[in-house]
């Protein structure tokens, strides 16, 4: 992921002091447990809820769609407070160490299937509130760990190279840390028949595996943050400002609406498939559950492979070219999933390859446009804001993704999805429900990806565009000193 970092400062000269490998392996592992818990609640949670859990397909959408809702709001919140936290560890440190553990204890209690009642109607309900209240207090421990986790960045270097480095280490361990969940689940999905044991045993050992990370990007930095923080002593203008002028400075910037809609419908087709895959894999092909993991380590194998490949391609050929052939792939496997019959296992693999392509493209391309977003707003206003952008986006993101997983729910649902009654046999599907995943893993990821590539074609800052602005900004600084 060499061009994704978020908190990009091009313009600003490089510091003497360059990062060292062990600070940079140390920040690239805080992210590996929030993508191991994130991965496996992407793939497995619903399908958990409705063919373990027994829950209503609909009442496990509401479940994805109140934590996505939450999880959106508490980011701005979080990030205020952490902003305004003052100890011995600095702003950030403290979230971390203490949202580690029980980050990792609310993420096991997921994979637990109380009865509250004997009654199975009350305990649907039951279940729902149960697992309700789970998301929220994950969501507010995860939300704790990773926003002053990625806020670091700018706390550790504000080279501009040294922070796109950082955070290639980042996305290595990032996307390294899904696969490493895909894997254990392949394992223990491929070696446990009990669905529930299955569950509760990947979810406390991904509840370990997320722990730890954090207290070793704490310990592995900590110097160099207590160094940064000594001689360079800043605050964020942004953070003070009034919502209303945050909210009229981001939707008055058109290049970032439109970043925005390229990544929230590059992600809707990412998390909508990543959702049905189980129910796709089992319902529809007729296969094990563990062949699920198999699929989606096929497509997160081939995004990390790609993605290096990806950034060495958009250095010749721009961006938006990058993007085009790596949607255009995706968009071709997506519509082939729609026609793939039982027992076309083989095909089902090669289309799963063929989508990691465009995948690898949904993670570089659209971080790799914000700091040309930033830049045009500095060359505006005269001020950086990269806190108030990425803030911007990752709640809009996660707002449109939960929308997105509700209706999901909800079409199974009203298609007459039916779920699992614990320690009975998988029940067969109607005919209406098969249709409703099979448009869900083609047709309406399609659309979304489609959708994208209209925005990308309309995309104002061109390579050209941003050269003017860089040398606009250089010829500010150099009459500014």
């Amino acid at each position: 992921m060499s061009h994704t970092s978020p908190a990009a400062n091009s313009g600003v000269p490089a510091e003497p002091e360059k990062l060292n490998f062990s600070t940079k392996v140390a920040y690239g592992a805080g992210d590996l447990g929030s993508a191991i818990t994130a991965n496996i609640l992407v793939f497995y949670l619903s399908f958990f809820l409705t063919n373990v859990a027994g829950m209503s397909a609909g009442l496990a959408g509401s479940v994805r769609f109140v934590a996505g809702i939450w999880d959106a709001i508490n980011d701005p919140i979080v990030g205020v407070l952490s902003d305004r936290t003052r100890s011995r560890w600095g702003r950030r440190y403290p979230w971390m160490a203490f949202g580690a553990i029980p980050l990792g204890i609310f993420f096991f209690l997921h994979w637990l299937v109380p009865r509250f009642s004997n009654d199975a109607s009350t305990n649907q309900w039951a279940l729902f509130w149960y697992y309700i209240a789970l998301s929220v207090l994950f969501n507010t421990a995860f939300t704790a760990v990773n926003l002053p986790y990625t806020a670091l960045t700018p706390e550790l270097t504000q080279d501009y190279n040294e922070r796109t480095s950082l955070n290639s280490f980042r996305f290595s361990f990032s996307i390294g840390g899904s696969i490493l969940s895909l894997v254990l689940a392949q394992v223990i999905l491929s070696t446990i028949k009990d669905q529930s044991q299955q569950f509760l045993i990947l979810g406390g050992i991904c509840a370990l595996l997320c722990i730890f990370p954090t207290y070793w990007c704490i310990w592995g930095t900590r110097k160099r943050v207590a160094t940064f923080n000594s001689e360079h002593l800043q605050e964020d203008a942004s953070a003070s400002l009034p919502y209303l002028q945050q909210l009229r400075i981001v939707f008055t910037n058109r290049p970032f609406l439109f970043v925005i809609g390229i990544y929230l419908f590059s992600w809707l087709g990412v998390q909508i498939t990543a959702t049905i895959i189980p129910y796709f894999v089992v319902n529809w092909m007729g296969l094990p559950a563990q062949v699920s993991a198999q699929v989606a380590l096929a497509v997160q194998g081939t995004a990390l492979l790609l993605l290096f490949v990806w950034s060495a391609v958009s250095k010749r050929m721009g961006k938006k070219a990058v993007y085009f052939m790596g949607m255009s792939l995706w968009i071709i496997a997506q519509a082939g999933l729609f026609f793939l019959q039982p027992g076309q296992v083989g095909w089902m693999y090669f289309l799963a390859v063929i989508a990691g392509f465009g995948v690898s493209t949904a993670y570089l391309i659209p971080w790799s446009m914000m700091p040309d977003v930033i830049e045009l707003d500095e060359l505006t206003t005269g001020q950086r804001r990269e806190g108030l952008f990425y803030g911007f986006m990752v709640l809009l993101q996660k707002i449109g993704l939960a929308i997105g997983l509700f209706f999901v729910g909800l079409a199974l649902e009203w298609t007459g999805f039916q779920e699992t009654i614990p320690g009975q046999p998988l029940p067969t599907q109607p005919a209406s429900a098969l249709l409703a995943i099979r448009l869900a893993i083609g047709p309406l990821p399609t659309l979304a990806l489609i959708c994208g590539l209209i925005l990308a074609y309309f995309y104002p800052l061109t390579r050209e565009v941003h050269a003017e602005i860089l040398l606009k900004l250089r010829e500010r600084r150099s009459q500014e000193n």
